[in-house]
């Protein structure tokens, strides 16, 4: 007999001689004739519960069945008699498949964060991460969705890479050399030449540039994988390890960039209220109050713009006293992309046209020469969770940024190519997918919507 989902029993429309149900006890509850057993599988965020009748010939298993044991039932799915739940389960037989004892961590109380954390392997049994990790799922799905639909070709871009996309240096290594005695030049520096792929490798800070050599051929792909950055860094939302939603769109500008990310966004809150309904009501009693109306404000509203130049004069307008004090051609800080989105246009707003030296080689240079066709999405709660621009398709000036970022054209011959031949307008971003999480669930550290986070001096796992 095939075990049927607690989240089909709860949605039933009509009573069952025979099911069979199986998960792990939450909560158990003795009495004289009956015991009481809510039992949970991960389907959704509550369990069922279970009746065991003192008279049931396997009824000695009950005392086993302690919180954490799992547990498998056959019965009869039977309208509830009490009160907060349609349906219930009555016992014909009950057995324990793998006992839990005293020892199991997530007893019936409340558990910090950071005490779920150092259990990160068994923390998706609680309430809060069963419910993170059914929206991460679900949100998933709906991403594939929201591009299939559109006609994008979804395009797998390489984890291992010779390329630096942003030029920042924070890059993890790929080697198979001895580290305690790597092979050396003549002139004493690593002789990566004799490792295993012959050149300095490492793991990708993005798929952007491979993407657009497929986007330059298919018209409109993105990638969605996980991205890495060796950034020595310990806020709430940052993590070493992480995945990255990345479009790119031929005969596209920077307007038509910005267009799609806020159509995408708007599609994953939308698919995240129809179908994980009552993890978002959890999440609204239990992690943060206003999320409801804050994600309500995202599909009501068209998202403001304003170019950097502009926020800047409205952060000095604003009579705040910055902790990082800001002028033009200053980086934003998370303190001011969040007065930005929260107080200033109390809801998302797209930054675009930044300083040309605050972003990478490849953005399309302006016609004044100072700014570049860049885009930041910023969201109440989070700052940016998505950046992106119009790329530079001209490729004398695309040769002119490398080497004023220090980069050697030769190095990145197959992208030059690109511009050499057919060129054409064309645009694409990055949306971090845990930074989308912690938005939707209003879960306010990337720890704890990844299921195992990789942040420095944590790779356990």
């Amino acid at each position: 007999m095939q075990r049927t989902p607690v989240k089909a029993l709860l949605s039933a429309t009509q009573p069952s001689d025979d099911v069979l149900v199986q998960g792990w006890v939450r909560t158990r509850r003795d009495s004289k004739a009956f015991s009481f057993i809510e039992i949970n599988d991960g389907s959704c965020l509550k369990g069922v519960q279970v009746i065991a009748d003192a008279t049931l010939p396997d009824y000695p298993e009950v005392s086993r069945a302690a919180t954490g044991a799992s547990i498998e039932v056959r019965g009869q799915l039977v309208a509830s008699k009490g009160q907060g739940q349609q349906w219930e389960v009555v016992a014909r037989t009950l057995k324990v498949l793998g006992e839990a004892d005293a020892t199991y961590p997530l007893q019936k109380k409340g558990h910090s964060l950071e005490f779920l954390r150092e259990i990160a392997h068994l923390r998706p049994r609680s309430n809060l991460f069963g419910a993170v990790f059914r929206v991460r799922s679900r949100l998933a799905f709906a991403i594939h969705e929201f591009f299939q639909s559109r006609g994008f070709l979804y395009v797998h871009t390489p984890i291992i890479t010779g390329s630096d996309c942003e030029g920042a240096g924070e890059l993890f290594r790929v080697s198979t050399l001895d580290p305690k005695a790597p092979p050396l030049t003549p002139e004493g520096k690593v002789d990566y030449a004799q490792d295993f792929f012959a050149r300095p490798t490492f793991l990708t800070v993005s798929g952007q540039l491979e993407a657009e050599a497929f986007a330059t051929a298919l018209a409109n792909v993105y990638t969605f994988g996980p991205t890495f950055r060796a950034e020595n860094s310990n806020t709430s939302r940052h993590a070493a390890e992480f995945w990255m939603i990345e479009p790119e769109m031929a005969f596209c500008d920077l307007w038509g960039n910005m267009d799609l990310a806020e159509s995408f966004v708007k599609h994953l809150v939308r698919d995240a209220r129809e179908h994980c309904a009552a993890d978002l009501e959890f999440f609204g009693n239990f992690v943060d109050k206003g999320l409801s109306a804050r994600l309500d404000f995202v599909l009501d509203r068209p998202f403001q713009r304003c170019s950097y130049t502009e926020a800047i004069e409205i952060l000095n307008r604003s009579g705040r006293t910055w902790e990082h004090p800001v002028q033009w051609g200053d980086n934003l800080q998370s303190e001011h992309e969040r007065f930005l989105a929260e107080e200033h246009f109390r809801g998302p707003v797209t930054v675009h046209d930044y300083p040309r030296t605050l972003k990478p080689f490849y953005m399309r240079v302006n016609d004044d020469g100072r700014t570049v066709r860049a885009m930041d999405l910023l969201v109440p709660g989070i700052g940016e969770i998505i950046g992106g621009s119009q790329r530079e398709e001209r490729l004398p000036i695309l040769e002119e940024a490398m080497r004023a970022h220090h980069l050697s054209p030769a190095d990145y011959g197959w992208y030059l190519d690109l511009r050499r031949y057919g060129t054409v307008p064309h645009a694409g971003f990055g949306l971090g997918f845990e930074r989308l999480l912690m938005f939707v669930t209003g879960v306010g550290n990337i720890r704890d919507v990844i299921p195992f986070a990789r942040t420095p001096g944590n790779a356990a796992y």
